[in-house]
């Protein structure tokens, strides 16, 4: 339950503090019309929740919300109420393909032209009244909205862009390291073995003390040299800012938004299980690329006590996860289960959600 709260876009419910407002015309109560248009903005609050949180159903709540703002600017000639879907829909429809909003703003500037003619029809010299100052900030409301959304999404995206550049900037450090520790260490612990193989040739006076030395430092020194060239190879593996940056282009080919939550944190793991769930991650935005067709794609990051978890959840359609000839699916379980992790995949009312986990053992990670 705490977790589902925690999930809530809170700040899509800034705009309701201006709800007293509507209500302030129909306060305190005299007439039956009172009670119905307070039942109507009881009504709207409602459908205001749906279009938030039920994405399946946008295109009915969001068709419904703008038809009840409709009857309060026709019959009632409240135009507070209809600058909300103006803030809340047009912020929604940034993430979406650009045609969308625009059916959107017709319907919108349809209502108020309608409403205002009928307001003209009834009220001869409304134009001449100083409330119609009033009906600018309804006019421009979408406008600003979704220009505002565009501007902050773009943002968004550019910082994460930026996040991942440093990060592989840094990697180019760990990559310096690497050829360090390759070009001294390795060339060290070869010497070390030349020498105690020659060692172990030349002193033969007391070979029942020395040999087993040598032939133990000889074996040290070996899986030293190991050790030093799995270092390297696991610091040229690729880092998930890297996965991440190059996801984010193929995202943006298919103009699908994308963004991540605790990127910064996953960029300090092991780069083992930074290499494991990278490979998963391309696989899922490969799926979705394919067959979602989804308008925004998020990943989440988190670190518990015992495991290292990545969510990557999409607002496209679901459908059969287990296609024939199709092993990505597969592969991801496989990668996860390899590290003595978990593998889950559903939809859910915000699209498809896949859930890898990646265990940790006494500090260690498999």
């Amino acid at each position: 339950m705490l977790k589902k709260i925690k999930q809530i876009d809170w700040a899509s419910y800034i705009w309701l503090m201006y709800l007293p407002y509507t209500l302030m015309e129909y306060l305190p109560i005299k007439t039956a019309k009172d009670i119905f248009w307070i039942l109507m903005v009881g009504l709207f609050v409602l459908t205001y929740i749906l279009v938030n949180e039920v994405v399946k159903y946008r295109a009915i709540t969001i068709t419904f919300e703008l038809l009840i703002t409709a009857a309060f600017a026709y019959f009632s000639f409240n135009f507070y109420l209809i600058i909300f879907p103006a803030w809340q829909v047009s912020f929604i429809l940034a993430r979406y393909p650009r045609e969308y909003y625009r059916i959107f703003a017709i319907s919108y500037y349809l209502i108020i032209a309608i409403s205002f003619f009928h307001l003209q029809m009834v009220y001869q010299n409304v134009w001449q009244q100083n409330n119609m100052m009033g009906m600018i900030f309804p006019l421009v409301s979408p406008i600003i909205a979704y220009s505002f959304a565009l501007s902050l999404y773009k943002q968004r995206q550019l910082n994460q862009t930026n996040r991942r550049l440093e990060a592989i900037i840094r990697r180019g450090e760990r990559e310096r390291i690497a050829r360090d520790l390759h070009d001294t260490l390795g060339q060290s612990f070869s010497m070390i073995t030349i020498k105690t193989e020659l060692a172990k040739k030349l002193l033969v006076k007391k070979p029942e003390k020395v040999a087993a030395e040598l032939a133990d430092i000889e074996n040290t020194s070996r899986q030293n040299l190991q050790m030093v060239r799995k270092i390297v190879n696991n610091l040229h593996k690729q880092s998930l800012s890297e996965v991440l940056l190059n996801q984010n282009k193929n995202l943006s080919a298919a103009n699908i938004l994308f963004f991540s939550k605790a990127e910064e944190q996953a960029s300090e793991w092991p780069t083992v299980v930074q290499d494991r769930f990278g490979a998963a991650i391309v696989e899922a935005i490969s799926n979705i690329l394919r067959h979602a067709k989804a308008h925004e794609v998020q990943l989440i990051f988190s670190d518990q006590a015992d495991f290292y978890q990545v969510e990557v959840i999409d607002d496209g359609k679901g459908g059969d996860f287990n296609r024939e000839n199709s092993n990505g699916i597969k592969g991801m379980q496989a990668r996860m289960f390899e590290g003595n992790g978990s593998f889950k995949i559903y939809h859910d009312k915000h699209g498809t959600h896949v859930l890898m986990t990646q265990a940790k053992v006494n500090g260690h990670d498999y």
